[in-house]
């Protein structure tokens, strides 16, 4: 018999010699044991011998989570605001609105699909709560085309200061608070430091998103000086400020369980809806738009930033829906210098902002209030509108005191209004319409007399730009 056969028998003979031992002292020990004859020290070592010729346990693995398909099923895995909320008359008022309303955030969510998956995911990169995926919904109805009073822009609504500290640029060609991804990493940049700024307490750091942080800490201090609590929910801030986390609130608690409050939210899917495309050139949308087969309007609401539709001014790169942005990447690599000229704006979009000057006002008034006087008789006697007046006096109330001077603007009566066509989208109202292009709702309604209430996608609105 060769040696190598001979040490396997040897070694064979040697394991099977072991476990028949194993198992007889095993057999031999458990009958001592139930006899009690048996001594502690023989009992620790038949365990450690019989333990050595156990088989080792079999380790079913966990079954792994599948990503949710949905991301608003994404977003309520994430929500952490929700955590200590007790009930509060405050969030149900909000929470009633929004289930008299339904058509608000179902507008908002279909408007919102092209950007809140990347708003999702720099969220949880910096593990920050879900609900702030909503915060725009709040801010803008997800209208990257907002424009409010207070000459706020975009989804987040930044106004010019905080835009420009947060490197947001704004020229005439561009405005960095209406782009998709400058903005949204601006915000949760300014959110993060409010976070930080209020010692980690997200109801105060979003409360100082809406009031300012001054605002904020000021309320807190007058509460610390009355021995009051400086939580939130004992602020006395500006009514829109009390109103505004409830809301957020209420609104994550509609969207945790949409069908229980009448609200139809269309699903989303839980992947990237643009990706973003790199360019060397000014190009000019609705070309490229026809280049890759895209539909202008939604070229257009991915980079909203670009005033003019041109490619100037702001980074050197397109937001693209995923779907075509390989063709065009593929397309603009392929092309001849020559051909790429096809693709550029024409001069006289320049010429136009070049010759652009601000409103001219050709003069300014002035109306001492008489006693019983209120704003909206004095805008009827000088055929302004009531919020213009209080834009140009800065009042936030209707209160005036007699003897108070009002300062009135009257514009060029022989200047002219530029006139646009407005191609309704899903989900738009008269009021979206009208928050868009910074109009008055009624005077949209008298633009189109036969639009009625309820809108239609593709209908066609007529809208005169204010100067």
């Amino acid at each position: 018999m060769p040696s190598l056969i001979r040490r396997t028998f040897n070694s064979d003979a040697l394991t099977r010699l072991a476990q028949a031992i194993a198992v007889a002292l095993t057999a031999t020990l458990v009958g001592c044991q139930s006899s009690g004859h048996v001594q502690d020290s023989e009992s620790v070592r038949a365990h450690n011998l019989s333990a050595r010729v156990k088989q080792k346990p079999i380790i079913v693995p966990k079954p792994v989570a599948q990503a949710p398909q949905d991301v608003w099923e994404r977003m309520r895995q994430g929500f952490k605001l929700q955590d200590g909320i007790a009930v509060n008359p405050r969030i149900e008022q909000q929470r009633l609105w929004f289930a008299s309303n339904p058509s608000f955030l179902e507008g908002a969510g279909d408007r919102g699909s092209l950007y809140i998956h990347y708003i999702v995911e720099r969220l949880e990169e910096r593990d920050m709560p879900l609900e702030l995926a909503l915060l725009p919904a709040i801010e803008s109805a997800y209208n990257p085309m907002a424009y409010s009073r207070s000459h706020a822009v975009g989804l987040w609504q930044f106004i010019p200061s905080t835009g420009r500290y947060y490197n947001l640029r704004q020229t005439s060609l561009y405005d960095g608070r209406r782009d998709i991804t400058a903005s949204t990493i601006a915000a949760l940049d300014y959110l993060s430091r409010l976070h930080d700024m209020f010692n980690g307490d997200w109801l105060l750091a979003l409360a100082a998103y809406n009031a300012g942080e001054g605002t904020v800490s000021r309320a807190i201090e007058r509460n610390e000086k009355l021995g009051l609590p400086t939580d939130y929910w004992n602020l006395p801030l500006p009514q829109e400020t009390k109103d505004y986390v409830p809301k957020l609130l209420a609104l994550s608690q509609v969207v945790l369980a949409p069908e229980a409050y009448g609200v139809n939210l269309n699903p989303i899917a839980n992947e990237p809806y643009f990706e973003v495309v790199r360019i060397n050139d000014r190009l000019d949308l609705s070309r490229v738009a026809a280049l890759a087969q895209i539909d202008e309007d939604e070229l257009v609401q991915l980079n909203p930033a670009y005033k003019k539709r041109v490619t100037v001014d702001g980074p050197q790169q397109l937001l693209v829906p995923t779907a075509k942005a390989q063709l065009l990447t593929t397309s603009l690599s392929n092309m001849k210098p020559e051909e790429l000229l096809s693709l550029k704006p024409k001069q006289r979009v320049f010429e136009e902002v070049a010759s652009q000057a601000p409103a001219r006002i050709t003069a300014k008034r002035s109306y001492r209030v008489k006693p019983g006087d209120n704003l909206t008789t004095i805008a009827k006697a000088n055929k302004v509108n009531v919020k213009d007046l209080q834009h140009w006096n800065q009042l936030s109330g209707k209160g005036l005191k007699a003897g108070q001077t009002l300062v009135m603007q009257d514009t060029s009566a022989g200047s002219r209004k530029k006139t646009t066509l407005y191609k309704v989208r899903k989900g738009d109202s008269l009021y979206l319409v009208a928050k868009r292009f910074n109009v008055e709702m009624q005077h949209l309604k008298r633009w189109n007399p036969r639009s009625g209430r309820a809108l239609k996608p593709g209908q066609t609105l007529t809208v005169h730009l204010p100067h």
